[in-house]
């Protein structure tokens, strides 16, 4: 793995270039890791990952607790890896600790020989061994050391165990490194202490690892409390080494990770979107929302997403947004995927997520743009705006 820090933007924002030995293009970061689900989107085939923007899309997060039960080390190892298992050997794997559902370690128990995670199988003890054997056998680029995250209400006598847990599975977690290659992001944790967290990232940096990974934001924590924790932690970092975070995903969280510092973001925001019906809007030309169809449906969205359950839409022969490029925008419209979300069809799941995949992977260019052209701080202070407006405007019609 090599990164390097091409253009910086008021201070902390940042734009780089990531490169992996299994993607033959460089990725521009920050950047979005698309969720998976044991290595592949839930709703968006092999076949289909062509129809999103390459090689914004070359970047795939997926969770060891995913390989738990089935199939076995062993049978994924003898296949050749994940790569190998799910036929994307062009594409960049990040293994990390939290699954696509909420994963917390046990905040009841104090034992110190792994983590305890709530799995499809039921609560689960993994140990660092267990973990590492786990990462040996999917060979990801890139994997993220067993963490011991907490929510943001527990007691100070708790978060300092986490983070003393923590930079101990690191170091089990070295010690016991079987990759043959992998890149190790070391897991930084605290909670809603920026004390914590400050003295969890210091440990950190002293260990040999080729980046670092966040972990125990969308806990509980406060979007005013977070830019210090946040901070508190990049400020220790090396520039010339990468930074992801796990938990953030709404736009606005994106920004405030992106005004921190951050460089590579997984997030399940696309996943339960999707699941949820719900199509992003906000125009990708600029900052002003620019929906296809009635001004009702547009006063009736929060400016980033609009629910295509609603009825509303049942009639709109419109493109989801007018403009977009992506496959579902140019052969579909919303009246469809409503009637197909009614009729419960899973092809309205798979058109939704490509279409939200490749709006999103667009927000990012538009960040990485911005900070290039040294205009970071402003063009997050007009997307809060124009979101704020717009809410302001859907208030006064409701």
């Amino acid at each position: 793995m090599k990164f390097a820090v091409k253009a910086w933007s008021n201070g902390r924002a940042r734009a780089g270039v990531l490169q992996l030995s299994s993607c033959p293009n460089p990725i521009e970061t920050p950047a979005l890791l698309l969720s998976t689900r044991k290595g592949l989107p839930v709703f968006i085939a092999p076949n289909l990952l062509h129809f999103l923007p390459s090689p914004d899309s070359h970047l795939l997060q997926t969770s060891p607790l995913h390989f738990l039960e089935c199939p076995s080390s062993k049978t994924i190892s003898n296949i050749g890896g994940l790569h190998q298992m799910v036929g994307l050997t062009e594409y960049g794997f990040v293994a990390a600790p939290r699954d696509s559902i909420q994963c917390l370690p046990d905040c009841e128990g104090t034992n110190k020989i792994g983590a305890s995670f709530e799995t499809p199988s039921g609560r689960r003890l993994v140990k660092p061994k267990e973990y590492m054997e786990i990462i040996a056998s999917i060979k990801p680029n890139i994997w993220a050391s067993l963490a011991d995250e907490v929510p943001a209400w527990v007691s100070e006598k708790r978060n300092r165990t986490s983070v003393e847990r923590t930079v101990h599975w690191l170091d089990d977690c070295i010690a016991l490194n079987l990759t043959n290659g992998g890149a190790i992001f070391g897991a930084i944790v605290g909670g809603s202490s920026v004390e914590e967290r400050r003295c969890c990232a210091q440990e950190v940096v002293r260990r040999n690892v080729s980046g670092f990974w966040i972990g125990g934001f969308g806990l509980g924590e406060s979007m005013d409390e977070r830019s210090a924790l946040l901070n508190a932690v990049t400020d220790v970092l090396p520039d010339e080494r990468p930074r992801q975070v796990t938990g953030l995903g709404l736009p606005v969280e994106i920004l405030q990770g992106v005004a921190a510092g951050i460089d590579l973001f997984d997030s399940t925001y696309i996943y339960h979107l999707t699941l949820g019906g719900f199509a992003l809007t906000f125009h990708l030309d600029g900052i002003d929302s620019h929906v296809s169809g009635s001004q009702l449906s547009d006063i009736c969205s929060d400016h980033t997403k609009i629910n295509l359950r609603a009825t509303v839409y049942r009639k709109d022969t419109s493109p989801i947004v007018d403009g977009c490029s992506c496959y579902t925008c140019q052969n579909h419209t919303k009246a469809y995927i409503n009637h197909l979300l009614n009729v419960h069809e899973m092809l309205a799941q798979i058109l939704l997520e490509i279409h939200n995949t490749h709006h999103y992977l667009g927000f990012f260019h538009l960040i990485r743009e911005a900070i290039k052209e040294g205009e970071f701080d402003l063009f997050q202070q007009k997307f809060i705006e124009s979101r704020r407006d717009h809410l302001v405007v859907a208030s006064v019609f409701s």
